[in-house]
């Protein structure tokens, strides 16, 4: 994990401004958010094992993807670039399990901390520019 200094840093946004903006930029909310925190993630490669992640925290109500009128306000936390490796081929401790496989679906990374090659960390500074630039004005 790379951390990138950044103006978004403790900036408090609507949730709901945030997420479309971001959008635009082609980021997503990662899959790991709860009502009081989360993250937006844009892949930076095509395998998506690379990512640029902008973190938040819910200061005021707590988010909902699904309502359109939440009132949510998040602030930002320090982006970072981070790579995921996964073991590729089969899982050599996998099992049979019908109502496991019905909750983990998805490999977990063999090094969720994977070392970032240095172009990844400057396609990600570009990346987090154009974020700014929609987010400051």
């Amino acid at each position: 994990m790379i951390p990138i200094s950044s103006v978004l840093e403790a900036r408090e946004h609507h949730f709901l401004d945030t997420l479309h903006a971001l959008e635009s930029q082609r980021f997503a909310l990662g899959g790991n958010w709860d009502y009081d925190r989360g993250s937006f993630d844009r892949p930076l490669d095509e395998e998506r094992k690379v990512w640029l992640r902008i973190p938040f925290e819910v200061t005021i109500g707590h988010i909902d993807v699904e309502s359109a009128d939440t009132d949510a306000r998040i602030k930002l936390g320090t982006p970072y670039v981070l790579r995921h490796e996964y073991r590729e081929g089969n899982d050599p401790e996998a099992s049979f399990r019908v109502m496991g496989a019905l909750f983990d679906q998805f490999q977990s990374p063999s090094d969720p901390d994977a070392e970032v090659e240095p172009h990844f960390v400057e396609l990600a500074k570009e990346a987090l520019q154009e974020a700014e630039r929609i987010l400051t004005v």
